[in-house]
């Protein structure tokens, strides 16, 4: 057992003083306030829940900075997007990814669900291993200490009806079969539950007989379907019906009013109508995106139990559009955050961007609560990655420390810190009990920037 001393800590929306935090196995079991910091193995400052990052495609980071002068919209960027994927290798990947990750963890994001669609040769061929993009993503992960939500990715078309573009190949598997026993292939490798789960044994079993896999075993094996765009009702079906009942799905989802238009043009129902009836709608499901929709999907998507996921600044990075959160959580939909494109990693703009985007559309503040923002940063984000999240007993141990007193936080209640803090004001990350950054750094003093910077010279 680990023992977490906390000046102060938010625990499900209470600020308490002198908090004791007790980890086993990666897990918090118990919080107690009013204890001396004594006896304690690590003492922290201020501290909040580490931050789910319920959305990612890592090899986007390397277009930040290199886009707007291209101009456009989703669809001119797009084109931009292929041609870094058509450069990825599965030892590259591996190093690009790391390098995000690693920037992931001392913003504060302390898990990411990695929307995961790279997966053969250009020209649509598979590697000798066909999950082998899959495996560098988890080694990446393992690398740097971050939780990683490997999200394999159905991807079968380009529009409805039509074949994969050239420069889309190797995110295909020919077909909904094909790509099902692919993805219960990598689940086999990597485990189904992770260490902290009540199965560990059989995990560490399959790490002593594969050295080779050490440390991977730790990831959770979710599943994507990429839009009704890339996938037929049919398929859609298939799925929803093969995959087991635990495991996370997620799905962009009227990221696009063209994307709409197209559905309704070749099914004569919105993508959200195709979802329900393919049977996809649950609560394991996750919509991503959910920018354009009517008052029929949003009742939709409550009666179902799903969840959304909103990446604010990469909407308004490419131009998306803002939408409908307030209408969602009224109707009782959870909402949780993603850093999507990665053009900014911080979870604290993302918050903003959540508030700050209902504000825009009506004029009005406090549009969500602090508890609210708080819940669509930590537990819902953990919930939609397949874990357990938030600061309270259970949940996996994973801790921000924060800066109190700088610049943007002197004189912010404990509750609305991540209304004002920047990803500069994360001074050490905890993740299963153990430090895994501090100040800008990964605890083994690796920098996320230098990682990028050689990542990218290797990428071309």
């Amino acid at each position: 057992m680990t023992r977490i001393h906390a000046e102060r800590a938010l625990v499900e929306g209470r600020e308490l003083t002198d908090v004791v935090i007790e980890v086993t196995d990666g897990r918090i079991t118990a919080i107690t306030p009013g204890e001396s910091p004594e006896s304690a193995d690590l003492r922290l400052g201020t501290v909040l829940a580490g931050s789910g990052n319920a959305h990612s495609h890592a090899f986007h980071r390397a277009l930040r900075g290199r886009t707007h002068d291209q101009g456009g919209d989703f669809w001119r960027w797009r084109e931009q997007m292929y041609a870094v994927a058509d450069r990825l290798a599965p030892d590259s990947y591996e190093r690009l990814a790391a390098a995000v990750f690693a920037e992931m963890l001392v913003t504060g994001w302390t898990s990411v669900a990695e929307f995961h669609y790279v997966h053969h040769r250009p020209d649509g061929t598979p590697y000798p291993d066909p999950n082998a993009f899959g495996l560098a993503l988890a080694r990446a992960a393992e690398r740097v200490g971050i939780r990683l939500t490997l999200l394999d990715t159905l991807y079968l078309t380009s529009a409805p009806g039509k074949p994969l573009l050239p420069e889309q190949r190797r995110f295909g598997d020919g077909s909904a079969e094909a790509w099902l026993s692919r993805w219960h292939d990598l689940r086999a490798v990597c485990g189904i539950f992770p260490p902290w789960r009540e199965n560990a044994g059989a995990n560490a079993a399959e790490t002593k007989q594969n050295p080779a896999m050490a440390g991977t075993c730790s990831i959770t094996i979710g599943a994507a379907i990429h839009s009704v765009r890339a996938a037929s009702p049919e398929d859609v079906a298939h799925v929803a019906a093969d995959l087991p009942p635990d495991v996370p799905v997620h799905i962009h989802l009227s990221e696009q009013p063209a994307e709409n238009e197209q559905s309704l043009a070749a099914y004569g129902r919105t993508p959200t109508q195709v979802l329900a009836d393919a049977g996809l709608l649950s609560e394991r499901t996750w919509l991503v995106h959910a920018t354009h929709l009517t008052d029929t999907d949003i009742e939709l998507i409550a009666a179902s139990g799903a969840g959304v996921v909103m990446c604010p600044t990469t909407e308004a990075d490419l131009g998306d559009g803002i939408g409908p959160a307030r209408e969602l959580a009224d109707a009782g939909v959870r909402i949780a955050l993603g850093s999507d494109q990665n053009a900014v990693v911080d979870p604290w703009l993302e918050v903003r961007g959540l508030e700050a985007g209902e504000r825009l559309r009506s004029r009005q503040r406090g549009r969500f609560s602090p508890a609210d923002l708080e819940s669509a940063r930590t537990s819902t984000g953990y919930a939609a990655s397949g874990l357990a999240g938030g600061l309270r007993i259970g949940a996996c141990a994973d801790l921000v420390e924060i800066d109190p007193d700088s610049v943007r936080t002197a004189g912010a209640a404990l509750d609305q810190l991540a209304l004002v803090a920047t990803a500069t004001d994360v001074r050490r990350v905890v993740v299963g009990g153990r430090v895994v950054a501090e100040d800008g750094r990964l605890a083994d003093g690796r920098d996320p920037a230098a990682m990028f910077t050689q990542a990218l010279k290797e990428l071309g």
